[in-house]
């Protein structure tokens, strides 16, 4: 099966490159990479011809402006970026009888829920930023080109996933590690979040789950793809840093600690306070694994990353 991944420079993308490498579905020339230069969110028009001359069977839409304070200030470019682009994506593959996933966010949700629950595919979407509100235009413009097209258009997937991390660095782990070096060199307390509660997501097993969907058939419908257990901010940050500890055996920061309320930090865009989603079942069976384990896989790189900014920093 050939499998086209946009966005596939970016940190899901990427992972997906490497996932879909050894799926066992994958021919021999291997998965389709399209960097922003094939598919430019600023001119999707051009989506036709790509898949003409790269015929896939398959898209996973990986590619997203992902700013969300940037989204923020300029509404109407997330609107077009992520959802217009979205849909002329979607309309050029359903027209072809091609399968496509669009990967979309945790923040079409308000994040308003009280009850302990994460949210379900089923639950009503509320976007409260503009960030989540054009991830889900670009959903339900999907399903519109879809629809439209009926069984002729292949099947339609919406993977919604969360609090995304993972290699090549600049994520949540990565600014933790740069703020607890900076705060145990200036001896001020390392603030970390505690009101906003999410879904850590490691990206390699966010690109497994998802070729396993494409692996099994089992595309159509909303997927909630998420790393088991839920977290706040602040909860993450500590699993990190002791992590962190305990893989240098004991030589971590020495820097002290203190909870805050998101407000600490004043931001272009509002993140849903309860961002958290209720993974559905995967084809096999298997849920992907706890946060803390997939954290646990990523720290030696997160660490490799750390040192080489620190040294770029110093050389500079």
């Amino acid at each position: 099966m050939r499998v086209a991944v946009t966005g596939a420079g970016g940190r899901l993308g990427r992972a997906l490159i490497a996932a879909l490498e050894d799926a066992p579905y994958t021919g021999p020339l291997g998965p389709i990479g399209w960097s922003r230069r094939d598919f430019d969110l600023d001119r999707p028009g051009t989506i036709g011809d790509l898949l003409d001359r790269d015929r896939p069977e398959a898209v996973v839409h990986a590619a997203a402006w992902t700013d969300v304070d940037g989204c923020a200030r300029d509404p109407d470019l997330a609107l077009a970026r992520n959802g217009a682009a979205t849909g002329s994506l979607a309309e050029a593959c359903a027209e072809r009888g091609l399968d496509l996933i669009v990967v979309s966010t945790n923040e079409v949700f308000d994040g308003s829920r009280t009850d302990g629950r994460g949210y379900e595919p089923g639950d009503q979407p509320n976007p409260i930023n503009p960030y989540g509100a054009s991830k889900l235009a670009g959903e339900r413009a999907a399903a519109a080109a879809y629809e439209r097209q009926g069984t002729r258009g292949g099947a339609l997937g919406i993977v919604r996933t969360a609090w995304l991390f993972g290699p090549p660095g600049n994520d949540f782990p990565a600014k933790i590690l740069t703020a607890a070096s900076r705060a145990a060199a200036s001896g001020e307390p390392l603030k970390r979040v505690a009101d906003e509660i999410g879904s850590p997501t490691y990206s390699h097993d966010l690109a497994e789950g998802i070729v396993e969907l494409i692996g099994e058939s089992a595309v159509a419908g909303v997927h909630h793809v998420v790393n088991a257990g839920a977290a706040s901010r602040a909860a993450w940050a500590r699993e990190v840093l002791r992590q962190v500890a305990e893989l240098r055996r004991g030589e971590g920061w020495d820097v002290v600690t203190r909870d805050v309320p998101a407000s600490t930090w004043p931001r272009a865009s509002t993140p849903p306070a309860w961002a958290v989603l209720a993974p559905t079942p995967l084809p096999t069976g298997e849920p992907l694994r706890p946060w803390q384990a997939a954290v646990a896989d990523y720290v030696p790189a997160l660490l490799r990353q750390h040192a080489t900014a620190v040294s770029a920093g110093a050389a500079s």
